[in-house]
């Protein structure tokens, strides 16, 4: 038994997974510390990865060699991609997983990579010693020393459950409750808060009159989640069914809101406004008669399902009561009722874009311990702070993503600059460079980058190259292509496009609306016979090509953009002033300068409250 670590990481949730996967595969000898090896990387919520910007963080995790995306597609029930109506910016994977298959897959991936080991036990004390964090103790009584320490510790922290007027102690339904941290940490001059979250109920499907619901299925294409030639679907699919609530199920909840620990004053903390209960939705949204709900599969021969969109914590028999007020559930069985959970966080602003904290050495910080929600804004996380930590241990470079290379470093960036008032959900919206972001070209951003520190491997690697090499091949061969009209026009009438009066190149055609690559290799074969040239994930080497050559006036535009807005990332500023002595600066500006320590001129510029004349001060101080 070893004692002594390179890492240790303090929770098994998506963040602590990706942290301790990351840490160990570049080469770190890794400690990952869990309450329940049966538990490692559970869905606490709703068993499904991606979906609005989500998705495309999975995206980003993967191309750099993280372990989400590949679990993922092994257990996924049902895939889609969402917002295909609108342009590829737009475009969000999202997937159904088997929760049990999930939980097995992710712990045999980190039980066979090597240097990483697991330990169950509760970590409830930090060894710090002159500023510096130098390992942990356990509940148990056991102490692990390493030079770095991360904390993923989720909705554990003094964790609160709530439902109606009952309140337990615990980190999720059934399980204990980390106590201890927070204390220490606070003393320790680190600023802890308090936030919610909460759950639906879950339903026993057989007694649900499905007949008197919606069904929705999934996508059948090529579309996954992990860039690796892995098989996109190695379970059963099955659907998703949608109903609606109605004025009667309103009439319920609203008779148990003086119970509801939202509403009567039992949790004081502050819940996602993007996920909101469904006593929330009743009273914010009041003139609407219904709400629609989504009864996905928790398992491939399970009976238990998810009802997404009803996170409640009204009394059980209230959310009983108001189900069965919905035609479909008139002979409603619940496994367990939805509850909500309030939990410790700590202010983000006291990290580095590394996720380090400023407070104490070698101690980093990711996941809902940040103030953030979502599992997949938790991985992101993780897997930052595990190759940092590895980079720390080995004396190399800190390895950061900036805005206009990936979600996660739109995520990281938003919470070490401006903070959390609220549980911090990722969207597509948050990003100025969405064009540049899309969930396609993630492997193009970052699988290089990750290969050059030692996290994406070699065959990551070399498919990757394949693939650009591929890409480029038929991008050239339809730029360079001539089509004339006797071998275009029929497939234009058809797609209502005006006919071609003069030979065009194929990438011009392809521009066109309502033309796409699988219509042009069909009705040109020297392009069908280009395109089967290509030996892997061809439909995934065609859609790059085609949205490249669709949105290349787009993409240029905006790297433009991104380019002259770098000159300012570069503009290094954190030591350079001492802000409580620059009288020209307004107050609030000193003083939030002061709190986030900014990096960078462009950082210094994104920090609420701080004005483009406090930027032009620091601009002339620097003598630019």
């Amino acid at each position: 038994m070893k004692f002594n670590y390179d890492v240790i990481v303090v929770g098994a949730g998506h963040a602590g997974c990706e942290a301790a996967h990351a840490a160990a595969a570049m080469g770190s000898s890794t400690l990952l510390i869990t309450m329940d090896m049966n538990k490692i990387a559970q869905m606490s919520c709703n068993p499904a990865i991606g979906g609005i910007a989500k998705g495309q963080i999975v995206r980003e995790i993967d191309a750099m060699g993280g372990g989400t995306g590949i679990v993922t597609d092994r257990t996924s029930l049902q895939f889609r991609m969402l917002n295909k109506s609108k342009g590829a910016a737009m475009w969000s994977p999202r997937s159904q997983c088997d929760r049990a298959k999930f939980i097995q897959t992710w712990r045999h991936l980190l039980e066979f990579t090597d240097n990483l080991y697991i330990w169950q036990d509760t970590a409830d004390e930090l060894l710090v010693e002159k500023g510096t964090v130098y390992g942990v103790k356990t509940m148990l009584g056991v102490q692990f020393k390493a030079k770095c320490v991360i904390l993923t510790n989720g909705t554990f922290l003094n964790g609160v459950l709530h439902i109606g007027k009952t309140q337990l102690r615990g980190g999720r339904i059934s399980e204990p409750a980390s106590y201890g941290l927070t204390e220490q940490l606070a003393g320790l001059g680190f600023h802890a808060g308090r936030m919610k979250t909460g759950t639906p109920v879950r339903i026993d499907v057989r007694s649900v009159d499905l007949d008197k619901t919606e069904i929705q299925e999934g996508d059948s294409d090529f579309h996954k989640f992990s860039f690796m030639d892995y098989a996109p679907r190695f379970i059963k699919q099955l659907p998703c069914y949608i109903l609606n609530t109605n004025e009667d199920v309103h009439e319920v909840l609203r008779s148990g809101l003086k119970d509801s620990p939202l509403y009567n004053g039992q949790i004081k903390s502050i819940g996602p406004r993007y996920c909101p209960s469904i006593e929330t939705k009743i009273v914010t949204f009041a003139d609407k008669s219904s709400h629609p709900l989504f009864l996905e599969p928790e398992g491939e021969n399970d009976t238990e399902y998810y009802l997404n969109g009803f996170s409640s914590s009204l009394p059980i028999d209230i959310q009983i009561n108001a189900l069965k007020k919905i035609p479909a559930f008139k002979n409603l069985q619940i496994y367990r009722p939805g509850y909500a959970i309030e939990y410790d966080f700590f202010d983000p602003r006291d990290l580095y874009h590394t996720l380090e904290t400023k407070y104490i050495k070698n101690l980093y910080f990711a996941g809902q311990i940040n103030g953030t929600t979502g599992y997949e804004e938790a991985a992101g996380q993780g897997l930052i702070a595990g190759i940092n930590a590895h980079l720390r241990v080995n004396g190399n470079e800190t390895f950061v993503l900036k805005r206009d290379e990936a979600y996660i470093g739109v995520l990281i960036d938003d919470l070490v600059t401006k903070g959390v008032d609220e549980p911090y959900r990722m969207f597509t919206s948050r990003a100025e460079y969405r064009i540049l972001l899309r969930q396609d070209n993630a492997d193009c951003r970052l699988t290089g980058k990750s290969y050059d520190i030692g996290l994406a491997t070699k065959e990551r690697f070399d498919l990757f190259k394949e693939k650009i090499q591929h890409v480029a091949r038929i991008e050239e061969f339809m730029r360079n292509t001539n089509v004339s009209g006797e071998e275009i026009n029929g497939l234009l009438e058809q797609a209502g496009s005006s006919p071609l009066k003069r030979k065009c190149k194929i990438s011009e055609i392809l521009a066109r609306p309502g033309i796409d690559m699988k219509m042009l290799c069909e009705a040109l074969p020297a392009l069908h016979v280009e395109c089967d040239k290509i030996t892997k994930q061809k439909e995934e080497v065609m859609e790059a090509a085609e949205i490249s050559i669709k949105y290349s006036g787009y993409i240029s535009r905006e790297k433009q953009i991104a380019d002259k807005l770098h000159r300012l990332e570069n503009i290094r500023i954190r030591g350079k002033f001492d802000y409580a002595n620059i009288q020209s600066l307004s107050t609030e500006a000193r003083q939030k300068l002061i709190k986030t320590d900014p990096e960078t001129i462009a950082q210094a510029s994104r920090i609420p409250g701080i004005s483009p004349n406090d930027i032009n001060i620091l601009l002339i101080l620097l003598g630019r």
